[in-house]
This record gives structure tokens, sequence and C-alpha cells, in this order.
């Protein structure tokens, strides 16, 4: 093992390598086993989920690296059996030393090519996070969830799917991403619709418990439901969009035309509001984010319309933006209007371009002179 650390993560003692990725963005394998400490909040929100629901189910922390995820989700959710997998020999060592460092007698480690290991076993939550894109795991991490198991994806190649790349996004996802202020909210959904039509071609469909896009990745959990009519459901939920910059018109449609050339995106809802609901920070290690990001998922609106950012609005209309408060009270005096959680200075609404134009040119400083 290299030269390693202890530190402390939630209620969790861990031992990492002592260069490891502590800073912003994805960061870099510098050593022979790969630690993020920007992913802490990233792995408090499983450890929250796993919480709020009334099952505890059998967990497979697939790409586990130095067993982070997987030793936290073992002391931190009673009633859980952990297996702690990474294809990396030099993983097991940190894996074991966690699992003692923790006295976890539900955790065991695994170093197995993650193909072979959801061909032998299928677990109730299968948790897959690899560094970079999801894709190429997708379809053995299906084969691994057991009927109506958990799924929970993250990708974090945000510049393929955020539209900077977008001939990788057409490449690895088969799909057309948009650019501009919707990129983050575009870029999750396009990894939605992913997971969906992967499920589909096993007759199985999903129900979104959490989505989300944070730093440098997206985020999905969804709950696999099962059948052909379930596989419809999912794909019917699925559409495409078209944006026009200049006039910041924008519409969606199930199917692909000549103006509808965007996607194909996850239009359905998001988040779960029972689970939500459920949710506790209590004791986690990125406590003030959690809360603060659990208050924006509860009151975030889900509409198929992405979201509107001030300064679009702004550029638009040429006019100063108003505080964020004022135009979500104003939005909600003539409709409905919410923070979202992709960037605090976007918003979301259940109202027409031009009634949002107008109630910006409401409460723009100009108009209050």
């Amino acid at each position: 093992m290299s030269r390693h650390i202890v530190i402390r993560e939630g209620n969790t003692l861990l031992s990492v390598p002592a260069e490891h990725s502590s800073g912003g963005g994805p960061g870099k394998k510098g050593s022979d086993v790969f630690f993020n400490e920007q992913m802490a909040f990233n792995r408090d929100v499983s450890v929250m989920l796993l919480r709020s629901i009334n099952e505890k189910p059998t967990v497979a922390d697939a790409m586990t690296a130095t067993g982070s995820r997987a030793a936290r989700i073992a002391n931190e959710v009673p009633g859980t059996e952990v297996t702690a997998n990474d294809i990396n020999p030099d993983s097991v060592d940190y894996i074991k030393r966690n699992i003692e460092l923790n006295g976890l007698t539900n955790c065991v480690p695994s170093n197995k090519n993650l193909h072979i290991l959801f061909t032998e076993s299928a677990y109730g939550y299968v948790d897959l996070d690899p560094f970079g894109s999801p894709v190429p795991f997708l379809q053995s991490a299906i084969r691994g969830c057991s009927r109506n198991g958990i799924l929970a994806i993250t990708a974090t190649d945000a510049a393929p799917l955020a539209g900077a790349q977008a001939v990788k996004c057409r490449r690895r996802y088969q799909s057309e991403p948009i650019r501009g202020y919707m990129c983050h909210e575009g870029g999750l959904r396009i990894l939605m619709s992913t997971v969906a039509r992967e499920l589909a071609k096993f007759d199985r469909g999903m129900k979104p418990m959490l989505s989300f896009a944070a730093d440098h990745y997206y985020r999905t959990y969804v709950r696999v439901t099962e059948g052909a009519v379930a596989a419809d459901n999912s794909l019917s939920q699925l559409g495409y969009m078209e944006y026009n910059m200049k006039t910041l018109e924008r519409s969606t449609s199930k199917l692909p035309d000549e103006n509808h050339r965007l996607g194909p995106f996850w239009l359905g809802p998001l988040h779960d509001s029972e689970i939500l609901k459920n949710m506790s920070s209590e004791g986690m290690s990125r406590e003030k984010r959690c809360d603060k990001m659990l208050k924006i998922w509860r009151e975030e609106l889900d509409t198929e319309v992405f979201v509107y950012d001030m300064s679009e609005l702004s550029s638009h209309l040429k006019m100063s933006p108003p505080r964020m408060e004022a135009m979500i009270e104003a939005l909600n005096n003539h409709g409905r209007g919410s923070k979202t959680h992709v960037s605090p200075t976007s918003f979301k609404t259940d109202l027409p371009l031009e009634d949002v134009l107008n109630v910006y040119r409401e409460v723009s400083p100009d108009n209050l002179r």
C-alpha cells in the first residue's frame, strides 16, 4: 500500500492515499488508488437516500477504489450488507483497512471485473461511480440490479454531456447536447435518457428517486421497474428540444424533427418528493451543503421546460437583473416559480416565455428607479 492517511468523513474513518484529489474538478489519478475528497457530498447523498427508504437492500459499490462509499454505507446505514468491489488489486488493501478501522462485519472486499461480479450476483442497490463515463458499464450494472432494485449512476464526463464536446456526446450517449445556460440540466437529462434506454433493452423501466448536477458530475438514483409496460412508460418520457438562442423560445417534442434536434432528454421528473421528505442531513460530512441542497430539491419545480437564467434574460432584454428572491416571488404571483439546484442564477417556472419576460421587466431594478 502506498503512503496513506486516515480522515473522518461523516461518522466513518477512512484510510486514503496521502496524495489524493482534494480540490475542485474530477481530480487526477495521482496514486495507485483514486480518492477524491470533493466527492464527500456525493457519498453523503448516498447515505441520506439509503437511510430514507424502508428496505435495507444488499449493496454493491462496483468501482469502490478505496472503499470509501462502501464503508460509509455499511457503517452509517443500519441493516445493509455491502460488497466493496474494485478491479484494481491495490484497492483491496484500502478496502480491508477501512473495514477494520470501522469494525465492519457487514462489508466484504471484492477484487473482480464488475462485468463478472454482476454475472455472478444481483444486488438491491447497485452503485456505479466510474472515472469518466458510465456508458461502458451500464448494461452490466443493470444485469446486476435485482428486481425493483435501485441504480445509482454517476457521470463525471460533464464536458460531453453539457455540449462542450458535442461529438463525444453523440458517440457515447447517442444524443445531441444543448449549449448555453441550460447545458447542465440538459447533461443530467441526457444521462437519465441513456439509463432509461438501456433499461428498456431488458424490458425494464425506471422511476427517478433523486437526480442532480453538482461540481464536475451528474448523478441519478432510479428505482428499476419491471416489465415491457414499465419500459414503454419510461421511453414515453423521453423527448427532444428546440431552442432559439436569439428569441429564447424553447419547446419540446416526443419525436425528433427538423426543429427539435436536441436530445433525446429525459423529460419526466428528476426527484421523488416523498423520498426527499424523509432524507436528513444529520451526521453528514457536508451537513450545511446537504441542508441547502435538500431545501432546493424539495422546492424545485419539475417541468418539461428547462431552466431560465438571470444572465440570459438580462442579456436578452438589456436590463439589470433583479434579486433572485424578488424574481421568484413575482413568478409565484403570476404562476409558479422556484430556484433550481443546477445554478444559483437559474430558476424554473411553468409560465410561458412571454410572461417570464414581463415578470422580469416588472421586477428589474431598471424599472424601479
